[in-house]
């Protein structure tokens, strides 16, 4: 009746649903998600209405796409 050591980090229970999250973040799932952004941003526009945020979301939903998902790995996946 000893119980098994436990070691924090080992556990990949959610490693498959990470992993696809991860992949469509950073493939095309991201891109999609960024034209259609700037797609809204085109619409704003269009309608007379301009404001920074219209051209500043689809960037920063961009940059976040791209660049955000390696550097929360990064983040979780670091070992101390």
């Amino acid at each position: 009746m000893i119980a098994p050591a436990a070691y924090a980090g080992t556990d990949t229970t959610f490693g498959t649903a990470l992993t696809q999250f991860t992949n469509f973040l950073s493939g095309s799932g991201g891109k999609v998600i960024t034209v259609l952004s700037l797609a809204g941003g085109i619409v704003g526009l269009a309608s007379g209405r301009f404001s920074l945020g219209q051209v500043a979301v689809p960037v920063g939903t961009g940059v976040a796409a791209g660049t955000g998902v390696p550097i929360v790995t990064a983040m979780v996946t670091a070992t101390i």
